[in-house]
């Protein structure tokens, strides 16, 4: 696991992002009170740093698994999920309840981290 591995799930993860995002735009638009004339899909800055916190967040995952010596799919993806679903996704449970957003949002923005998460695991343990 080096720089590329790290990259490489950064890539993987935010690929996954666009994704989830793009199937679940309608119901995070109504969580969010957005519209498709209020979001300026122009503005490249959202893109550029979303990759770029995918790629801070794959070398932290990398740096986890390579201090606690797991290099299998298996550990992969039990530490993914674990950092995922256990650490990202309560924070955005938070952060939604506070900012008083639809419910709908815990799902939708808590499930691309934790899901998210769990790819990086999986794609690091196999570079």
């Amino acid at each position: 696991m080096g720089i590329v591995s790290v990259l490489v799930a950064g890539a993987a993860a935010w690929v996954f992002g666009a994704i989830w995002y793009m199937a679940l735009a309608q119901p995070w638009m109504e969580a969010n009170g957005l519209s498709e004339e209020s979001i300026d899909r122009a503005n490249p800055a959202p893109y550029i740093v979303s990759l770029i916190m995918a790629v801070v967040v794959a070398g932290m995952i990398r740096h986890v698994m390579v201090m606690s010596g797991i290099n299998t799919v298996g550990g992969g993806l039990m530490v993914g999920a674990g950092l995922g679903f256990f650490v990202a996704a309560p924070w955005i449970v938070n952060n939604v309840m506070y900012s008083q957003r639809g419910k709908a949002a815990i799902w939708i923005d808590g499930g691309y981290p934790a899901i998210g998460c769990t790819i990086m695991g999986v794609v690091l343990a196999l570079f």
